[in-house]
This record gives C-alpha cells, structure tokens and sequence, in this order.
C-alpha cells in the first residue's frame, strides 16, 4: 500500500475510475493529486470507450477530508506561495468537474469535506450514504468556504446555505439531499456492487437498482429548523445574525450561536459576504475567481496560521483570534479579501451553466 500512487486510475468496460489514495491522512489532497486527476478527466473526456466516470475514497473512513491543511499551514506561516498555486489548480479541476461532458458520478461516502466537496459536489451524480458527513468547516480554522463551496452553499434553500457556511456544521445524508449538495441516497453496503455495475449498465439504470430513501430524523434536521434558520440568517450583519439566533428561543439557535461566535471573527464576516456576492455573480467561473482572490488575501491573514494551529497542529481547540470578536472587523477588513490579484487574478472560460449530461 505504502508504494501506491495517491490517485488510482484504471478502466473496466465502458467506465473510467478514479480513487482518491491516502487514507491515512483522509484521502486529502495535494497539488500532484490534483493535477493527475486533472489530466485524466481531459483524456477521458475525448476517449469514446469511456462513457462515464466514477470517484471514490480509498479506507472506511470518507471520500476525503480537503487539502493538505498542515502544507498550507507552512506555507502560510513563511509566506510561501505553492498554497496560491494548488488553488489555482484545484478551482481550474472544480470548474472542469462541474461541466465535464460525461456523467461524473461522486460516492461521497464518509467524511466528505472542504476539496472533498470540490471534487464531488459540482459531479452530475452524487451519491451519499448512512455515512455520510458533509461539510465546509473552513471558519473554524481562520478560513472561507471555497473550492466553489460559496457557490453551492449559496444555492441552497433559504439561509441553510449561511448557516452551515458560518457554523461550519457538518450534515448527513438526508441535509445534504435537501441543501443540493447530493442528489441520491444508496446505503453504504450497495456501493460495491453499484460500482461493478456502473462498468457495464446505464448511470440510470444502476441508480434504479440501488437509489433508496434517504434516513430521517436525527440524520436530517435541517428541514424542520428552516423558520428560524431563514429568519436568523436573513440579518443583514453577522452581528444581528447572532442577536436573531440568540433571541429567538430555540436552544438549537442559541448553540448555533454559540458556534458561530467560537469562529474566526473576519472569516465568518468575509464567508457571510462572499455567498451574498456569490448569488449576483453568475456561473461558478465567477465565483471560483472571487474565492481565489478571498483565498489569497486568507493566506496572508493571521487567523489562518492561527487557526490551523490550534486545530491541527497543537490541538488545543483555543485559537487567539485578530480581531477577537466581531464588531472589532471592520468593512474596509472585509474588502481587503476581495480586492484584485491584478497580474494573478484567476481568470476561467464560464458557461452560462454546467454542459447539459446526455445518459
């Protein structure tokens, strides 16, 4: 296993599959898996023999975590920029996903989170299980939702979008269902077989052998808290947000609160400001140029090197955040993160929508 290449590539009838291949570290990605990934999906995108393609995770425990959280650390701490340049990559390997010609079905089984959504999210099938975990939890570590996250999230019904951009929470299958971050449930048992038979029948014809209703309550909540998520989230500040979730008297609001306030103070004002942009900005090009530019300007930022220190790299769960609260973020901190690359900018080919998927 240890000589393994960390992406698996291969072809079996009319598919072609890629496997994300390091479990220990939650199949996270790097700059070279990225770029492989990449390079497959554009050979296989004009190979006639490939019909369609499937992603999956190597190990029991998830699709994939996101990236390499202790490299951008570094990379951040001495100012490095090999952290610009994966992203650079990585949001290119987004937009490719999100209009890829042939169906691109992601088994987001596990722990699916930060890139993991990135490289599964934006597919034209997406499968979730009973083990599904799913989320974008970048405020907690002085960081903002990308890899096209603001995108999606701010797609979702309602404000559940900002609630889980500013909280960071994570959901299961039947929220992810509902958010439009997954579009089947298959419990997890079925994938093998699935798997082997996407090689030789029809994407529909596998999902009506498999596809099942997703599990209920406690898996999904979301739904039943929409009046006070839509209500609270709808503030125009994230200061009123907090005094909506705070005053409203449903204790899942209040620990919502209590959540969001234990976040980086400009990260969850900047997240908050950059769905609400998201949703004027047009296709997923645009957004994924605007969350380069937030990305680069996090990277300068002490809250990322802060954050990731305290939960990854020491581990103490007490991150020092500058500023420390709130109301202490001024707009003009704000702006900062979407202020022009000017000579670096990422510029990407849009298109009015993802390229339709003919099965």
């Amino acid at each position: 296993m240890t000589n393994e290449p960390p992406v698996l590539l291969r072809t079996e009838g009319h598919a072609a599959y890629i496997t994300l291949n390091r479990p220990k570290a939650l199949n996270a990605l790097s700059h070279s898996m990225v770029l492989r990934i990449e390079e497959a999906l554009t050979a296989w995108s004009d190979d006639s023999s490939v019909e369609l393609v499937v992603l999956g995770g190597a190990g029991e425990r998830g699709l994939c975590a996101g990236g390499d959280i202790r490299a951008i650390h570094e990379d951040a701490r001495t100012g490095g920029t090999a952290s610009a340049d994966f992203w650079r990559d990585e949001y290119r390997l987004n937009a490719l996903i999100a209009r890829y010609p042939k169906p691109y079905v992601a088994l987001m089984d596990g722990i699916v989170m930060g890139g993991g959504v990135g490289v599964s999210a934006h597919g034209s099938v997406r499968i979730v299980t009973e083990r599904s975990k799913v989320a974008m939890p970048e405020t907690g570590i002085g960081f903002v939702p990308d890899v096209g996250g603001t995108y999606l999230l701010a797609l979702a019904p309602g404000e559940l979008g900002t609630h889980l951009a500013l909280t960071g929470a994570s959901i299961g299958a039947a929220d992810a269902l509902l958010c439009g971050l997954a579009d089947h449930f298959v419990p997890a048992a079925a994938l093998p077989v699935l798997v082997r038979e996407l090689a030789e029948d029809s994407v529909p014809v596998v999902l009506e052998r498999h596809v099942a209703g997703p599990p209920g309550p406690p898996a999904g909540g979301l739904a039943s808290a929409r009046e006070w998520i839509d209500h609270c989230y709808a503030a125009e500040t994230a200061e009123e947000i907090v005094a909506r979730l705070l005053a409203s008297g449903v204790p899942a609001a209040k620990d919502a609160a209590d959540t969001l306030l234990s976040k980086s103070p400009t990260a969850v004002k900047v997240t908050l400001a950059a769905l609400r942009r998201a949703r004027r900005l047009g296709p997923l090009e645009r957004v994924l140029e605007q969350e380069y530019r937030v990305s680069c300007a996090a990277l300068a930022s002490p809250d990322l090197v802060e954050g990731i220190r305290a939960q990854v790299i020491d581990k103490d769960r007490d991150p020092h955040w500058s500023p420390a609260a709130l109301e202490d973020v001024t707009p003009a901190d704000v702006e900062r993160y979407f202020a022009p690359l000017d000579a670096n900018e990422l510029r990407l080919v849009a298109t009015a929508s993802s390229q339709e998927v003919v099965w």
